[in-house]
């Protein structure tokens, strides 16, 4: 494809578009006019971090090149850091506390997505079979299990999916964009949940005491250090960050190849990854930092910074979102909006069971359905010092993904048409 065809090319003014857009997402979603707080009452400010890129693929502006080569930036470098920088405060004591029921929203959204697939694979072939039919690269279930693999968790886990069961091109490409949309739709909901939690929580007949005491606990903290951030406060916060991403990416360098070639088997739990023992290892670096005198440049800003890393990611993801396949392939769309009830109901249904809070719901959710990039955000929704709770649930989803999408797409190849 000719570079020409595309108003930008170059991969530098596009990384400047980008910030650019989230510059005036993050300004507007902090006015006090009334039209955009009435405008963010009803749009998650992460779905317009997704969508406004988008638009630069779908009016063929920019150059798709120069968007795989930003998004390989920001997935290896940024990500990483921000994961660093995210759980450098985290008070893992306190964190575990919260007790099992967080443990158990998280691993009752994993099966929602493991059953919920087929589940909405077989309703869909009793009323329309070709739609969910297809054979060899063009199989229906093939692309679904890409999709599995991303919402139990992450990006590394739809890619291995794509490499186990080689869906087309195309179908891959339309994956991605049900994938974003139907998450991001799904994620509206919670976010407008946020506001009206305690309301839930009597709902459910819940206690949130846990949650809000760490809330405080690291609300204390964060307000004990903090400091206007000096330059030297600032360069070495980016240098723990890509510091311990520089160890991170050397380990898993080692580790990825030497698993592929002593137990390949392992393959199916994403063990031989090298993008899985990246985000594994720059999450322990970074709780083993919170353990000491590191974990005060939380004061100097160190989750700013990583928030900011996290939401450049998300544009760059944004890029790949093709919203006219959404438009072609609509029938599509529903049979993913068909699998997230599952996994909504089912969440719900658990936490009347064992009266957990909405925190532990969304979460949990988020962790499996958003990952790294998405139940970090929620969590701080509720509070900024509650993302270290999303992060360590997400590194959780990563673990099982590969697996977990695995069985989910045996089931769906077996009842499709």
């Amino acid at each position: 494809m000719n570079t020409q065809t595309f108003l930008i090319s170059n991969k530098a003014v596009l990384a400047g578009i980008l910030v650019m857009m989230l510059s005036f997402l993050f300004w507007s979603s902090n006015s006090e006019h009334k039209i955009w707080k009435n405008f963010y009452k009803w749009v998650p400010m992460l779905l317009l971090a997704y969508f406004l890129p988008s638009l630069l693929t779908l009016f063929d502006l920019a150059d798709p090149i120069a968007g795989k080569k930003l998004y390989f930036v920001a997935s290896r470098y940024f990500l990483p850091a921000s994961l660093v920088l995210l759980t450098l405060s985290v008070d893992l004591r306190e964190v575990l506390k919260l007790g099992p029921k967080a443990l158990i929203m998280f691993l009752t959204g994993t099966v929602g997505v493991i059953l919920g697939g087929p589940i909405a694979i077989f309703l869909t072939s009793m009323i329309n079979p070709e739609l969910v039919g297809g054979a060899g690269p063009e199989a229906v279930w093939r692309g679904f299990a890409a999709i599995a693999g991303s919402w139990i968790g992450g990006g590394a886990n739809m890619t291995a999916m794509k490499e186990i069961f080689l869906p087309a091109d195309s179908l891959f490409s339309t994956m991605i964009a049900i994938d974003v949309l139907v998450a991001e739709v799904w994620m509206m909901f919670l976010l407008l949940g946020v506001g009206k939690a305690k309301k839930i929580d009597k709902m459910l007949k819940a206690d949130a005491s846990n949650v809000l005491a760490l809330q405080k606990k690291m609300q204390d903290f964060q307000q004990q250090t903090d400091r206007v951030a000096s330059t030297t406060d600032l360069m070495i916060v980016l240098g723990l960050a890509f510091g311990v991403t520089a160890v991170s990416h050397a380990i898993a360098d080692v580790v990825a190849p030497w698993v592929n070639t002593n137990y390949p088997d392992l393959s199916k739990f994403s063990l031989n990854s090298a993008f899985f023992w990246l985000i594994v290892c720059a999450t322990t670096f970074g709780l083993i930092l919170s353990f000491t005198k590191a974990r005060y440049y939380e004061g100097a800003g160190a989750s700013k910074i990583g928030t900011i890393f996290i939401y450049f990611l998300v544009a760059t993801i944004g890029l790949h979102m093709d919203l006219m396949a959404i438009v072609e392939n609509a029938g599509l769309f529903v049979v993913g909006c068909i699998w997230m009830l599952f996994h909504v109901l089912l969440l719900i249904l658990m936490a009347f069971l064992i009266r957990a809070p909405y925190f532990f719901l969304a979460v949990g959710s988020k962790a499996n359905i958003g990952g790294s990039a998405s139940a970090p955000v929620v969590a701080a929704a509720f509070h900024p010092s509650l993302a270290p709770v999303g992060v360590l649930l997400a590194v959780l989803g990563y673990v099982l993904g590969t697996y977990g999408a695995w069985i989910c797409a045996v089931l769906m190849q077996a009842v499709s048409p």
